[in-house]
């Protein structure tokens, strides 16, 4: 009984050491002019709702089979989207943005669905979880190379010092290098590329040209992921057919990380977008392993260690580098006569 008694106090006072870092994170970047209080909310709760689709695909992968995971998830969300937006006074008007929201959709959610499938054949899923914490170091690298954004020495420090506050949360064994290992690499390379990408795009099409409400564009984007993801999805399932194995409880996990954390999520991140930039939105994938952490300990009974604690303070620290207002800049002295 003392054991046991030793280790769960272990275990609250190392989740409190992780709410209380994320209390003051949330304090440093609600002083900052840049951020205001309901953008840091929008990014904690999208955080949060993020973690916790770990939890409902680990219920629905194993038994429908990753790609048919990913389909129903889009698929759910998109249905989600349109019954409510009648209900919000929400015409499906995209203003001409039908194709950019659609390209949007397959960028954002078709594309990364179907390479972090490929990537779970031969990854650990805390390798997966690293390369997914690379998507703000992606955006940054493809906003100075193709959309003029400035590469800061804070910006540069801080996604790097992300990466490894995200490794020390997500540590996993030694893996033997093989063809298949640097295949899941690229593959996962290639859904952040593509998560990054999407945000200045949707800066582009979207925001410069007038904006869209955030609902429309999260819906219209499901709606392009759900056209892309079926032809793969159906192929998977006619070689082999999952959908009589899976019983109520994964229909009830793939119906919650449908509709809150596709549907819902999208509206926040979109929005989140709109209001901070792409840069500063993807800062978010930092925050999703330590929520997916605390679900999981709540929820499946996974140990926490210190590990936790050390890499939850590294991953304030960067997201408040990335988040931090530019110095403004120093005008030159007058010259003296």
């Amino acid at each position: 009984m003392e054991p046991l008694l030793r280790a769960a106090s272990t275990n609250v006072l190392i989740l409190s050491h992780i709410s209380n870092g994320l209390m003051f994170f949330g304090l440093i970047i609600a002083f900052h002019k840049p951020m205001r209080p309901a953008d840091l909310i929008r990014l904690l709760l999208l955080s949060a709702i993020w973690g916790a689709s770990f939890l409902f695909i680990r219920i629905g992968a194993p038994v429908l089979g990753p790609l048919p995971t990913a389909f129903f998830r889009v698929l759910i969300g998109a249905v989600t989207l349109a019954a409510c937006l009648p209900m919000l006074g929400l015409k499906w008007d995209m203003q001409g943005k039908w194709r950019a929201v659609i390209i949007l959709g397959i960028i954002n959610s078709g594309i990364p669905f179907v390479m972090y499938a490929i990537a779970a054949l031969w990854l650990p899923a805390g390798y997966s979880a690293i390369f997914n914490a690379m998507t703000p170091l992606m955006g940054v690298l493809i906003g100075s190379l193709f959309f003029a954004e400035k590469l800061t020495r804070a910006k540069a420090a801080g996604v790097l010092m992300g990466l490894a506050g995200v490794g020390v949360l997500t540590r996993t064994g030694p893996v033997v290098f093989s063809h298949e290992v640097l295949l899941g690499a690229l593959a996962c390379l290639v859904a952040t590329s593509c998560y990054g990408l999407a945000g200045f795009l949707t800066r582009r099409w979207i925001t410069a040209r007038g904006g869209l409400d955030s609902r429309l564009v999260a819906a219209g984007s499901l709606v392009g992921a759900t056209l892309f993801l079926l032809p793969f999805s159906a192929v998977a399932l006619w070689r082999e057919n999952t959908l009589p194995a899976a019983g109520p409880g994964v229909w009830a996990a793939m119906l919650a990380v449908g509709m809150f954390c596709t549907a819902i999520a999208y509206v926040l991140y979109f929005r989140l977008i709109a209001d901070l930039g792409p840069v500063k939105s993807l800062t978010v994938t930092f925050l999703i392993p330590p929520f997916g952490i605390v679900w999981g300990w709540m929820f499946l009974g996974e140990s926490l260690s210190w590990a936790h604690a050390a890499g939850m303070a590294l991953i304030g620290v960067a997201v408040w580098l990335v988040l931090r207002p530019a110095a403004p800049a120093v005008a030159p002295a007058p010259a003296r006569s």
